[in-house]
């Protein structure tokens, strides 16, 4: 008896430690996609059909996200911040940062179906399925614009009393989004469209990519002084934090592993697994390149996907955004 409980302590010991190796170890850069047009960046994201939709300067970059194949340009999208889709309806949205607009295009085509005014600069975009609305995030009218696709106009706006960097929803009625400026997280009612909550982060300061676990109605604010703040949403109480690297711009969650992803500019890539609501294990810290600080991760293959470039040499002491090489922009392919 005795021995065969032995057997069964070193059989899972043996598991457990194998489940860590491979939690650590095979995390990887599997391929680096080159895109030669020039321009900065900011978000990505998966779309229908296998397609990578970049953000870039004054177009969309669409990309086969298996093998970096150019599928297409959405243009005319200065100062591109995001990409939102409504699937049903078979169109994509756009955040113009510059043109303080927001194109839509068609998803089959990729033709330009027409471009709707939003708030001053139009940055984080998403499309919300409770209210089925396209939601805009606009730094600096410190508002949100929310569209209504069939119509294709803005039936509300909203004020959140700060910069609004990024927004999720829990698909059942609120909105949570990062007040960048004030270290907040704001609970929006989408029936309503007011705001409901200021939710303060602290210790966390100048949230920018945020997350939802909607199973477990937790909340994962990427912060600027280097960590991850994890609130409940049911009440914005701060339940953990978990140090990260510099310069995070991006949260990835997936919903199938329980991983977390924070993208930050520095060059690495910070992972966390949750093992429930409360507890979080960190997974490992990845070395990627300097100013892979966005990302998006994709829940079929559970493949991150981060935008960065090759930059100019920079002395130590300068505080100034590193000059980007030309033709240098590439989207960095991570899997185990």
């Amino acid at each position: 008896m005795k021995k065969q409980f032995l057997i069964v302590i070193i059989f899972m010991t043996v598991q457990a430690f194998n489940y860590t190796q491979a939690q650590t170890t095979s995390w990887h850069i599997q391929q680096t996609f080159h895109i030669a047009s020039g321009g900065g960046w900011d978000y990505l994201a998966i779309g229908p059909n296998n397609k990578l939709y970049v953000s870039h300067g004054t177009q969309v970059n669409i990309l086969d996200k298996n093998n970096g194949d150019s599928l297409g340009v959405i243009e005319n999208t200065t100062g591109v911040h995001g990409i939102a889709f409504d699937k049903e309806a078979g169109k994509g949205y756009t955040s113009n940062g510059r043109l303080n607009n927001v194109t839509v295009f068609d998803l089959e085509t990729n033709k330009i179906i027409t471009q709707i005014p939003t708030g001053e600069n139009p940055d984080a975009i998403l499309y919300e399925t409770f209210s089925k609305k396209i939601i805009t995030c606009n730094g600096h009218s410190n508002n949100l614009s929310v569209i209504d696709p069939q119509t294709a106009t803005v039936i509300a706006t909203i004020a959140v009393g700060g910069k609004p960097e990024t927004a999720v929803s829990n698909d059942a009625g609120k909105l949570y989004v990062n007040i960048e400026d004030k270290s907040q997280v704001v609970e929006v009612d989408l029936k309503t469209f007011t705001v409901l909550n200021y939710w303060s982060i602290a210790p966390g300061e100048e949230p920018t990519g945020l997350a939802i676990d909607k199973k477990t109605n937790r909340l994962f604010a990427g912060c600027g002084n280097k960590q991850l703040i994890v609130l409940n949403a049911a009440n914005g109480k701060v339940i953990n934090k978990l140090p990260i690297g510099d310069g995070c711009d991006g949260i990835a969650f997936d919903k199938t592993t329980g991983n977390i992803f924070a993208s930050n500019g520095e060059g690495t890539l910070s992972i966390y697994h949750e093992k429930d609501a409360n507890y979080y294990e960190k997974v490992m810290t990845l070395p990627t390149r300097r100013g892979a600080r966005t990302i998006t991760v994709d829940e079929e293959t559970h493949k991150v996907y981060l935008p960065t470039a090759e930059f100019e040499p920079q002395a130590a002491t300068d505080k100034q955004r590193p000059k980007m090489k030309a033709g240098t922009f590439q989207v960095l392919v991570i899997g185990q």
